[in-house]
């Protein structure tokens, strides 16, 4: 159904249009929202850095609270011996440079989607680059958006659980918080489920010199603890990092799968690019993010190869006493930082998808109302809370978290690499031994930690692999049965141009004002139309025939939203453009009209949508068990009149019941 509408006349989901002509790449630029919401961010050179730091290297930024005691318990001498710390601390420096550095700062930045990144941008701008609809790059996107989700979910559990973990080390306690690590790590994660309904535009003002703090604090650890062993500083070199794979051999490789937490949350990068723009995320990385991450973990090295005993936990070993509880109470502010960027993203990304045909609508709701960017999804909301508490309550620690989380943002990881392909080969045109040199050696690196953290399938990474599976059986359900009923749809349909050539024929009676009738294909007369004829046996003055469509752009202009186009003199077709970043407001599209000569009158105008009510069938499309789902996913969804901001008290609804 490409070129058709992404909620048509029934509010039914379909393909974004693909326009090949389109190659163009803008660079990035700031948008104007709050930091971490989407949209644009409206503040000179530091402020935009500042803002990157709270919202872009959050998650990243709380991985030394537990990566290197992962990576250091996996070694076959318990991460005691010096060969184990120098390889771990050599193997989390590179994997930061190769990784995130390399990978994502200065190559993936560049496959910008009009300045928006992520992957179902990326998704976006490979379908445009191919100029066709491509099934591979399709359930690529799905599949990375799938496993967007399970770090959605693992996130903010193993990020607070990590630092309310602080309590079991607290000075002068024992063993007395210990019982009640699960119990507050719950009741931080619940409140600020609860918050998001607010909007977290005053929240997020803090997020940045919150987390500058929190990067300075480990900063600061790592170089007090340097000089315990200033020998630590070989570990730079890559010699001790692949020394120690050898001398560990499988082992080794199972250990990659807990160095790769020390890059988890680098798909941020990329995701939010957009909302500040390449440079001050390029700038906050290299000048102020990576050098204080560097000095922590080599912190930790220096401390443990002085103290053996300190592997156990190596991070809140290196906490002065006299430190411990600020220490503590900012990693817990960084830790719930970092998930409020996740969850925010997953409201994003869950728009996109809306947007893009993958889900059915979902209520989405604006907590600003004047930052476009800020939204928030209530169902996404709730879901996301229920999935992290239910992990609190099957996992308990992070070391078991740990297990499940890094599968989830290797999938995501090695999915973007593909899609980058398709942007290398079919957009920028770069040749095939080019192409192959700048690919293949990300998709070596993915495919390793990617391996290595399905090692960890009994452990706990089945859980996001699970989710991820059912997500795509959820939107694949969706796209598939959406095609199947607008194919049904237009077999059984009347062509509009015949439609209008039987009205001047026989007219109807005449009705006074405008009819907006909203269907997904303009070519067909709607349902909605048909009935109105036939059961009322009037035709308004005005008709039009409205199409909402959604480009493979995240934004649309204003000059470009609509497209108006007379038929006759009785109809006219009308197309509103929005990008997949952006959402839908009928009315205040309509206002534009007026430039192009069609008066709209919101008090004289009925809108008419068609309400398909879809019974099973065996016999037809899908087995009877996905027909099922897929009705229940049709029942489910939002109300196209709230979806589409129409005024309830203007619209028309007529069905008819068709079989899948």
């Amino acid at each position: 159904m490409a070129g058709a509408s992404p909620q048509g006349e029934d509010g039914q989901s379909a393909a974004p249009p693909q326009n090949p002509q389109d190659k163009s790449v803008s660079p990035a630029h700031p948008h104007p929202a709050a930091a971490g919401e989407g949209g644009h961010v409206k503040a000179g050179k530091w402020g935009l850095i500042i803002g990157a730091i709270g919202v872009v290297f959050g998650d990243i930024g709380t991985s030394p609270l537990y990566a290197m005691r992962e990576a250091l318990h996996h070694s076959k001498s318990g991460g005691t011996a010096e060969l184990a710390v120098l390889g771990v601390v050599s193997l989390v420096f590179w994997a930061l440079i190769l990784v995130v550095t390399l990978k994502y700062v200065v190559f993936l930045m560049k496959a910008d989607n009009k300045g928006e990144g992520g992957t179902l941008a990326l998704m976006a701008l490979a379908q445009r680059a191919m100029g066709r609809r491509s099934g591979l790059v399709f359930l690529l996107g799905v599949c990375g958006a799938a496993l967007f989700y399970g770090d959605g979910v693992i996130t903010p559990a193993i990020s607070v659980v990590s630092a309310v973990e602080g309590l079991r080390d607290a000075p002068g306690m024992g063993d007395a918080l210990v019982p009640f690590v699960l119990p507050i790590a719950a009741g931080i994660l619940i409140a600020l489920f609860m918050i998001q309904s607010r909007g977290t535009a005053s929240v997020a003002r803090f997020f940045g010199p919150l987390t500058a703090v929190w990067f300075l604090i480990l900063a600061g650890l790592g170089i007090w603890h340097i000089f315990d062993d200033v020998s630590i500083l070989r570990a730079l070199s890559p010699h001790y990092g692949i020394l120690f794979l050898l001398d560990n051999g499988f082992i080794g490789f199972v250990i990659l799968g807990s160095v790769f937490l020390a890059v988890t949350g680098a798909e941020a990068l990329y995701a939010d690019m957009g909302h500040f723009g390449k440079a001050p995320i390029r700038q906050g990385w290299l000048v102020f993010v990576l050098p204080c991450l560097t000095l922590n973990y080599l912190g930790q090295g220096a401390l443990v190869l002085a103290n053996p005993l300190a592997a156990e936990n190596p991070f809140w070993m290196m906490v002065p006493e006299v430190a411990y509880w600020p220490v503590l109470v900012m990693a817990t502010i960084a830790t719930v930082i970092a998930s409020q960027a996740v969850i925010t993203g997953a409201f994003s990304v869950t728009q996109q998808a809306v947007q893009l045909g993958l889900l059915p609508r979902i209520k989405i709701m604006q907590t600003s109302e004047s930052q476009a960017g800020q939204i928030y999804v209530p169902a996404v909301n709730l879901l996301l809370m229920v999935g992290v508490l239910a992990l609190l309550v099957t996992f308990q620690t992070s070391t078991a978290l740990a297990a499940a989380y890094g599968i989830a943002v290797t999938g995501s990881m090695f999915v973007d690499t593909l899609l980058a392909w398709f942007i290398v080969r079919r957009l920028w045109k770069w040749s095939l031994p080019l192409s192959l040199a700048a690919i293949t050696p990300f998709l070596v690196i993915d495919l390793v930690f990617l391996t290595s953290n399905l090692l960890k399938i009994p452990q706990g990474a089945w859980f996001p692999l699970v989710l991820g599976g059912l997500l795509v059986l959820l939107m694949w359900t969706w796209v598939r049965g959406t095609q199947l009923l607008t194919t049904k749809t237009r077999k059984d349909s009347l062509p509009l141009a015949d439609l209008i050539e039987m009205l001047r024929a026989r007219p109807p009676h005449r009705a006074p004002g405008t009819a907006i009738f909203l269907t997904s294909d303009a070519d067909i007369a709607p349902v909605a139309l048909m009935h109105n004829l036939k059961h009322n046996k009037v035709l308004h003055e005005k008709n039009v025939i409205l199409t909402v469509r959604t480009t493979d752009r995240p934004r649309v202009s204003e000059a470009d939203r609509i497209t108006l186009e007379p038929i006759s003199d009785d109809f006219k077709k009308l197309t509103i453009s929005y990008g997949f970043m952006e959402q839908p407001n009928v009315p205040k599209a309509l206002g534009l009209c007026r430039k192009q000569g069609l008066k709209f009158d919101i008090m004289s105008t009925s809108f008419f949508l068609g309400r398909r009510s879809v019974i099973p069938s065996a016999n037809k499309g899908m087995p009877l068990w996905q027909d099922r789902l897929y009705i229940f996913l049709m029942r489910n969804a939002a109300n196209p009149t709230d979806f589409f901001h129409i005024p309830p008290g203007r619209v028309v609804e007529l069905g008819t019941q068709v079989s899948v």
